[in-house]
């Protein structure tokens, strides 16, 4: 009679869980492709310092990845994979921004206008953004001293040429010319000068008063004048050095400044150009520069790894029909690429972990065998440990390593844009006469939570155990979402 109640319960459990699969498959099949985002693409120049799993970037915010980058008409072709909650617009734009000086960068995303005609599944991104790089401001700054260095050889060509000097003797021949047509007029006009000189007499000795007033007036604008350009302090100038002259002084120390500024920076261009000192040779030796490109892309590409590196944590929780029990486990997903990943887990077995001891006996008793062996089960209650290496193929996921603190393998099997799996592991070799074969399906209800259900130990019917559970599984960006708001202390 107990063996035909296990056969029912083993009935049973089948009927539920081939019922509860084609119900997930009827749900996720009504929402295949409406919440896992859509793939758009565009052109860029260049794709240097960008890989594939970059973020795509608005406003500083995460809305996409890189999916591929390829060649298409001479340029590279960037197909990103967005959310799905982050319209596109036809007058959308891409551009590319850098992260840092070691040559890593990202991609960058105007929307659009809203109102406008959205970007389409596989739709293109027409118009393009153009950001500064340093190879453009190494231009600008080359472009500035070679004005600086025209304007003083100008200067220099002005002033001190042999050229220059004769146009300033000219100069001054033209302005003796006319003082000495100055002397020749006075002398010929010496009468009228004589008579226009008494008329003066005659009006300054009638207008010998007011001429005392404008003379105090004139004296008091002299005073003022001389304590605006005096060189120390005067009486009457409250304190103040002459507001003129300090400002002459600091234009002078000005241009002076300037002059040595512009003499250096000739200087360095120069230096630069002959290849001279650190810039000068990186401008010139065509050796070192493509060592120092070669390090640079050798950094991107190590820094790029290390920001792609992916960390997903799963927390599960079984119920054992038959042992009437809970088992729980503690996963660390360490994924460095989507097509690999190393998964350590901590398991809390109601069954505990089961150690086998082999004795050999040598005894005097008369009632024993003179020579003997014991082999000994021992069970504790102790965590179980897993460490497994993961490649996934196609749809395939290929698993080995140690599973529950055994030798073990693990084959899994994805469906349904990976949220359906049907999950396979065979361990606890030497545990039992036949190894721990466990099938499981898993079922991602809700965005990060699982309903699990299966069979435990298949091949030892004595251990043989149907289970159904939940997990939730999250990444690092979810983490990086709950932290903030962790407690920092008691």
């Amino acid at each position: 009679m107990a063996e035909v109640s296990k056969a029912a319960k083993v009935g049973v459990m089948t009927i539920v869980l081939a019922g509860a699969a084609y119900g997930g498959y009827r749900f996720v099949s009504r929402d295949v492709g409406g919440g896992n985002g859509y793939r758009v693409w565009a052109t860029l120049p260049d794709a240097i310092g960008v890989s594939p799993q970059s973020r795509v970037m608005i406003s500083g915010i995460q809305v996409g990845v890189v999916d591929r980058i390829s060649l298409y008409n001479g340029q590279a072709r960037i197909d990103i994979k967005m959310s799905p909650d982050v319209p596109l617009y036809e007058d959308a734009a891409i551009g590319k921004r850098a992260t840092s000086l070691i040559g890593e960068s990202f991609i960058v995303l105007a929307p659009g206008t809203e109102g406008k005609a959205r970007i389409p599944d596989e739709g293109r991104i027409v118009f393009t953004i153009d950001e500064p790089t340093i190879q453009s401001m190494q231009g600008q700054v080359a472009e500035i001293l070679k004005d600086v260095k025209a304007v003083t050889e100008t200067l220099k060509n002005t002033v001190g040429s042999d050229t220059g000097q004769d146009r300033l003797a000219q100069i001054l021949d033209n302005l003796a010319d006319v003082t000495e047509q100055m002397n020749a007029t006075v002398r010929e006009n010496r009468a009228g000068v004589t008579q226009t000189i008494n008329n003066i007499n005659q009006i300054t000795g009638e207008s010998a008063p007011r001429l005392r007033e404008i003379l105090r007036n004139v004296e008091q604008v002299s005073r003022d004048v001389r304590s605006m350009t005096a060189a120390v302090e005067v009486p009457g100038a409250d304190g103040r050095p002459g507001e003129l002259r300090s400002a002459a002084e600091r234009l002078g120390r000005a241009s002076e400044s300037l002059e040595s500024a512009m003499r250096h920076a000739d200087s360095v261009a120069a230096r630069v150009d002959r290849g001279e000192g650190t810039l000068g040779r990186i401008t010139k030796d065509e050796t070192l520069i493509n060592e120092v490109e070669t390090v640079v892309e050798d950094v991107g590409e190590l820094v790029g790894g290390l920001s792609r590196f992916q960390t997903v944590v799963g927390l599960r929780t079984d119920y054992n029909f038959l042992a009437n029990t809970i088992k729980s486990y503690v996963e660390l997903r360490l994924q460095p690429t989507e097509d690999k990943y190393y998964v350590v887990e901590l398991v809390n077995d109601p069954r505990g972990k089961t150690d086998f001891q082999q004795i050999d006996v040598d005894t005097t008793n008369p009632n024993d065998p003179a020579h003997y062996r014991e082999v000994r089960t021992i069970t504790t209650n102790a965590f179980r440990f897993s460490f497994q290496f993961a490649k996934r193929l196609g749809p395939f996921t290929g698993r080995f390593g140690i599973k529950e603190s055994t030798g073990g393998l693990g084959l899994d099997l994805h469906l349904l844009d990976d949220r359906f799996e049907l999950r396979q592991d065979l361990f606890g070799f030497g545990e039992e006469l036949s190894p721990r074969w466990r099938v499981a399906l898993a079922y991602e209800f809700i965005r990060k939570l699982w309903l699990l259900g299966g069979i435990d130990d298949i091949l030892n019917s004595d251990r043989r155990d149907y289970f159904i559970g939940l997990q939730l599984r999250f990444n690092d960006a979810d983490l990086k979402t709950v932290l903030p708001f962790a407690p920092t202390g008691f």
